[in-house]
């Protein structure tokens, strides 16, 4: 897709993959063939510059066919280069202007809880993203109403647009930064399914409290070129590129 397109990204996109396929490979309440199904999960996904892979992952999921991928970031396409809901079934808001994911998250959250709907909000969300004031005024409110049908993911692949993150804008200690918002936080490795499997299903970790998942990630994970390197947040493969990325997403990177 990235490739055909021209289009960039795709270290963030594999960072997160792993996050969405535990997501839509059973944990979330959504039907493909309904997808505004009024009781719903509702997935936002944050890090919307990220299009790629929450595309692929919806078409495999069977929101749509896997033949529209083709278009994607393609003029006149309904699959833009940052996440949009226009005519995308499974997409609940467009984003990629980061920061704005978990404050609609909460406003979400919040209805639900008023209105006694069952359905859960989850936001995945990038740590450069964190960078954004308005999230931490959406953890403060969260924290305060007691959010706990709302759990936002953190992707923490520790780079950004302009650098690593410990060195743009130092986040650490997070972990401590949101339980100190009154949210209860786990830490897992963002690629082990299983440990993402186990952490989403004991949500809400703690009653009363919204629930943050810190993901530790690799920004490229899987393709040796590309693994932390922070030119693969811009630049789409060439076609050699390509064959070695898809050869070694199948069968493991040869790092000799």
């Amino acid at each position: 897709m990235v490739t055909r397109a021209g289009a960039s990204h795709i270290g963030s996109s594999l960072s997160a993959v792993d996050i969405l396929s535990v997501l839509y490979g059973g944990f979330l309440k959504v039907d493909p063939r309904n997808p505004d199904l009024p009781d719903r999960d509702r997935l936002i996904f944050s890090k919307g510059h990220a299009a790629a892979a929450c595309y692929a992952t919806l078409a495999e999921a069977g929101f749509f066919p896997l033949s529209l991928l083709d278009t994607y970031c393609r003029n006149g396409s309904v699959l833009s280069g940052h996440v949009t809901r226009s005519g995308v079934p499974g997409v609940e808001l467009s984003t990629g202007s980061l920061g704005h994911g978990l404050p609609v998250g909460c406003g979400m959250a919040l209805a639900a809880s008023r209105d006694n709907k069952p359905w859960r909000v989850l936001v995945l969300m990038s740590d450069g993203e964190c960078d954004e004031g308005s999230n931490w005024e959406a953890a403060l409110f969260a924290g305060h109403h007691k959010l706990d049908n709302l759990t936002a993911i953190i992707d923490c692949n520790a780079q950004q647009g302009m650098g690593e993150t410990n060195k743009v804008l130092d986040l650490e200690p997070l972990a401590d930064k949101w339980r100190s918002f009154k949210w209860a936080v786990r830490e897992i490795n963002g690629h082990d399914h299983a440990q993402i499997g186990q952490a989403l299903n004991a949500i809400p970790f703690e009653e009363g409290k919204p629930s943050m998942i810190l993901a530790r990630t690799i920004k490229g994970k899987g393709v040796s070129f590309m693994e932390n390197r922070l030119e693969w947040h811009y630049k789409s493969p060439n076609a050699e590129q390509l064959k070695q990325a898809l050869d070694e997403v199948s069968n493991g990177p040869n790092r000799s």
